[in-house]
């Protein structure tokens, strides 16, 4: 093997001998393009701003150099991850634990739905780092448990979500509980780069290293994507045939919490080992929900955008969007929980007629033309798009030649 052709490893990207051993033992062995990107700005101390869908390795990008600083002694304070939902924040809390909890470094997270007496108590041993969503903090910090001044590194973690969300009031009330930007290393992570985050950036980052591993909007290249044109009433008989023709785990989004629990209530009369996850379920309701879909308890889970946030899991076989998102990018988010890490993995979305617009706001954001696949029975026409609309997609859909998927009797 010629050293062009090397397979990439986390030696020489500045981390030291005692995380490589822990990182390794966790066999993490090949680092992402994020990681292998975003890790030597970082341990050299720089700021950074990665651009990164979901589910490429971020939490590592930014842990490793955050717990190796701290361990050090490099950066002297704590550590603070700031991130949009629950989910998320437990899920990059254990994988910090797992990193760092060899060494020494204790965590603490704190997040909205779970006792803040035993959150009150975590903070009294002291942690390294603190993993959190901005509400729960807000409270901690205004209640006199904890104060933010002596934060030596701050990670905003998939930021454009936490705007999205209107979390903006309470990160700017952040950011003044902190030292200034030239006594704390910052980092961003983001799917996309809105107006929003560059003010961030310019206004509380200092010379940020931008690293970037795919254009915003970029859909994973292992995910096979396709389109069903169904009327609304024929939508659950359709994903019924779909989920037929797989025998792996499957994610299917719903716009709203009530239709995601009426979806859920359908999968189940139909036999299907299903459970739901939005922001009506209490956080031990969503982390169980979780949990039995990764062991394999649950093969179905029906969440929303903002729950989906926090679901880590591998191989997902297969992503049904039941309902298009109200935004355009959330379709690369979800359609990103399969083909992680090199896997293969299919999205299959179900739109009605009425919904051309948001089918080609989705194409024009990825770049290329959703392929529609035909029904024998549901399968319904997109109505014509007028010559003087037709944008970069022109106004024809092209034909692509797909394997059949259904009998036609």
């Amino acid at each position: 093997m010629t050293e062009s052709t090397k397979q990439p490893s986390f030696e020489g990207l500045g981390i030291n001998e005692t995380f490589l051993q822990v990182l390794t033992k966790h066999r993490f062995v090949v680092p992402t393009p994020i990681q292998h990107k975003a890790i030597p700005v970082a341990v050299a101390g720089e700021d950074v701003i990665g651009i990164a869908q979901t589910g490429t390795g971020k939490t590592l990008a930014f842990g490793v150099p955050m717990l190796q600083r701290l361990y050090g002694g490099e950066a002297k304070g704590i550590g603070l991850v700031l991130l949009p939902t629950r989910e998320l924040a437990l899920q990059v809390e254990e994988t910090l634990q797992k990193t760092g909890g060899p060494l020494g470094l204790r965590t603490a997270v704190l997040i909205g739905g779970e006792n803040m007496r035993r959150q009150v108590m975590q903070l009294r041993k002291r942690p390294h780092v603190l993993v959190a969503t901005p509400g729960r903090l807000l409270d901690l910090v205004e209640q006199g448990y904890i104060r933010l001044d002596k934060t030596a590194m701050l990670v905003l973690d998939e930021a454009d979500r936490m705007l999205d969300m209107g979390f903006a009031p309470q990160l700017n009330r952040i950011m003044h509980l902190l030292p200034p930007a030239s006594d704390r290393q910052t980092m961003l992570f983001s799917a996309t780069m809105p107006a929003d985050i560059v003010t961030i950036a310019n206004t509380h980052m200092r010379t940020p290293v931008r690293v970037e591993v795919a254009p915003e909007g970029t859909a994973a290249e292992t995910v096979e994507q396709e389109i069903y044109i169904v009327r609304k009433e024929d939508k659950v008989k359709l994903l019924a045939e779909i989920l037929e023709q797989y025998t792996g785990s499957v994610l299917v989004f719903s716009r709203t919490k009530h239709g995601a629990t009426k979806l859920c209530r359908h999968l189940l009369q139909m036999g299907h080992q299903a459970a739901e996850i939005h922001a009506n379920k209490s956080l031990a309701q969503r982390v169980r929900a979780l949990e039995g879909f990764k062991r394999g308890q649950y093969r179905i889970l029906v969440a929303t955008d903002i729950a989906a946030r926090g679901i880590d899991v591998k191989g997902i076989e297969l992503v049904v969007n039941f309902d298009l998102p109200d935004n355009s990018a959330d379709y690369v988010h979800r359609i990103g929980r399969t083909g992680r890490a090199g896997l293969a993995g299919r999205a299959i979305s179900l739109a009605m007629p009425d919904q051309r617009n948001d089918i080609r706001d989705i194409e024009r954001l990825i770049r290329k033309p959703l392929p529609v696949s035909k029904h024998p029975h549901l399968s319904v026409e997109l109505p014509a798009i007028p010559a003087a609309q037709r944008g970069i997609m022109g106004g024809r859909r092209r034909s692509y030649p797909r394997r059949p998927r259904f009998n036609r009797r």
